[in-house]
């Protein structure tokens, strides 16, 4: 039995995780990273727009803070948003420090650009390709350092103790399937598993995210008893190619690109869907004012509408959005110096996510997140663009340092069960959610096996029994039921919800775990059975499908990305609260905990949320 030992183990090497490893660096660790794709690969390197990061005259944290509550549509949590605000700066000039090649002004200073829902232009980039710089500045670093990479190491289950209550259990580490050899390896963490395993756009059919965003650290922190935070809220980017779900960046818009409807109106002026920021509205907003003009008869091809930025000029466009070009003309065949681009909205990021607290830490002792997997809540129900990598970049360096040793204060965020202030008694599901054996849901190593070394060896037994199976059986295969799952959710679960869609999206999803435990795995060999990974893959977005699905059913409100037929108005008298899903041994709970809207200096009241 291969097991590894290091103080901290980063499960994933986007940009959380690259920061993460490197903060437990610096504190004298020793860690690894285990990442089923190479760093560089991570799908952070996709990120077009900038880093949101109050760096002029004129500008100041409080600025960001409050743009981002805003934002959030007073569902962020204060004590996380004021982090984010105030550690940005500091980490966006530690990145240029280290190399980032930033877009600069004539002057020499870092650019910035506009971005949505933004009082200020506080967007730092690096032409249209910010997060691909983010990427390869950080690699250099971990090289540099000589952290440890464990490539192409796919980590399909966490070794945690099986204690009753959630808040007892130890995690000592986490199991990985070696994809070049096809061996069950396990990683044991004196320190800490910080889970940096990104976003889960895979449980829709038309999304920016990449085929390996399959929610899979979300999933496996669930399973152990992390709970699920706030999962029904998605966000759709207004921005995406209709034929592959391609992402063209907010800058475009930031720029001052335009949208046209398929009479040539600018209609996020023309029908007041955004009468002061118009195209620079929250991604909500503009995601549903798209899909109305569609909806309405104004879409082109009953499909999308047109994103225009000619106006702009060559020099403009070649010097600040270069890569849209070979965009648009690779996946649209449009050239957009000459043409509009056609543009819809599709799945481009999950606010929820595995509950933390501001320094990355879960209820699970041992066991953090951070980035797009986390929520804390820094973003609430409702991301704003530019907010995404200073998240990164800064809750992965708490994460690191706090796992590493590093003392950064009580936190100020509760995490686990005992933060539940009601229970959701009477949710009207049409099928029982949760497991379909939950006697057999073993996620987790007896409780009486205390030695670290034990847990990780049960976890590692345990995983390599479930892979021989699968290997074993021939069975219904994975992709005929993430195909209709998929299709289920893009339906019922999109930009516009309703009761009985959910409903139906539920009855699905029921379906879709009955089969898998019937499926089997075609591809026999050992090296490189991405059939066998997909497999895998499959489980995680069946269980985080489940959960965005029951949140959404359950918050009969409209607030940020959520928006429901039945329920057209935001209500903060009853819904000003966390939506939190337990996996309770394969029988999810519903409970709620309050929203924080007590920052540093003052307290934040809601107010009409308009651009």
């Amino acid at each position: 039995m291969r097991i590894h030992e290091h103080d901290v183990i980063v499960v994933g090497a986007g940009g959380a995780g690259l920061r993460a490893a490197i903060a437990a660096h610096e504190e004298g660790a020793d860690v690894a990273m285990v990442t089923k794709l190479h760093p560089v690969r991570s799908h952070t390197g996709a990120a077009e727009g900038g880093i949101n990061a109050a760096l002029r005259d004129g500008d100041d944290w409080e600025l960001h803070a409050y743009d981002t509550m805003k934002g959030s549509d007073y569902l962020g949590d204060a004590p996380v948003i004021e982090t984010l605000a105030q550690d940005a700066p500091e980490e966006v000039i530690q990145l240029e420090h280290w190399g980032m090649p930033f877009s600069r002004e004539d002057d020499g200073r870092v650019s910035q650009r506009p971005f949505g829902g933004l009082s200020f232009p506080r967007t730092t980039y690096a032409g249209a390709e910010t997060g691909h710089h983010l990427l390869h500045t950080m690699y250099e670093q971990v090289v540099k350092r000589g952290i440890k990479v464990y490539d192409e190491f796919y980590v399909s289950r966490l070794a945690v103790t099986d204690h009753d209550d959630p808040e007892d259990r130890e995690c000592h580490g986490c199991v990985a399937y070696d994809i070049k050899s096809g061996d069950v390896v396990g990683f044991r963490a004196t320190g800490g598993v910080i889970l940096a395993t990104g976003g889960d756009g895979q449980v829709f059919d038309h999304t920016t995210n990449a085929v390996a965003n399959t929610g899979d650290g979300p999933a496996m922190a669930y399973r152990v008893g992390v709970p699920a935070e706030d999962m029904e809220f998605v966000q759709f980017h207004p921005t995406t190619l209709p034929s592959t779900g391609v992402l063209i960046s907010e800058g475009v818009r930031g720029e001052g690109g335009i949208l046209y409807n398929s009479k040539g109106e600018r209609f996020m002026f023309e029908y007041g869907y955004a009468n002061n920021a118009g195209e620079l509205a929250s991604r909500d907003v503009v995601s549903r004012a798209e899909l109305t003009e569609v909806n309405n008869g104004r879409g082109i091809n009953d499909e999308y509408v047109y994103l225009d930025m000619r106006h702009l000029g060559d020099e403009r466009i070649y010097d600040r959005l270069e890569n849209i070009i070979h965009l648009a003309e690779d996946f649209e065949g449009v050239n957009p110096v000459e043409e509009p681009m056609p543009v819809k909205p599709g799945q481009h990021y999950h606010m929820g996510g595995i509950e933390t607290d501001e320094n990355g830490e879960t209820c699970i002792s041992g066991l953090y997140a951070a980035g797009e997997c986390a929520c804390a809540s820094v973003h609430g129900s409702n991301r704003l663009g530019g907010n995404a990598l200073p998240e990164l970049i800064v809750f992965g360096a708490r994460a690191g340092h706090h796992a590493a040793g590093r003392d950064l204060g009580e936190a100020k965020v509760q995490t686990g069960p005992s933060a539940e202030t009601e229970a959701e008694e009477n949710l009207d599901t049409p099928v029982e959610p949760g497991a379909i054996d939950a006697a057999n849901e073993d996620v987790a190593a007896d409780g009486a096996l205390v030695e670290p070394e034990e847990v990780v060896e049960y976890a590692v037994e345990a995983e390599r029994h479930r892979i021989e199976d699968l290997l074993a059986h021939d069975g219904t295969n994975h992709a005929e039921i993430r195909e209709d799952l998929q299709k289920a959710m893009t339906e019922n679960v999109n930009v516009f919800r309703e009761k009985e869609g959910l409903k139906k999206a539920l009855e699905v999803i029921r379906e879709c775990r009955e089969r898998y435990q019937d499926v089997g795995v075609s591809d026999p060999s050992r090296t490189y059975n991405t059939d066998l990974i997909h497999t895998i893959e499959t489980r995680n977005l069946i269980d985080i499908a489940e959960t965005i699905t029951l949140g959404a059913l359950a918050r009969e409100e409209f607030r940020g990305a959520h928006w429901r037929r039945e329920h057209q108005e935001r209500r903060d008298d009853e819904w000003l609260k966390h939506t939190m899903i337990a996996w309770n041994d394969g029988s999810p709970r519903l409970y709620y905990k309050p929203v924080i809207l007590e920052g540093e200096n003052k307290t934040y009241e809601p107010k009409i949320r308009s651009y």
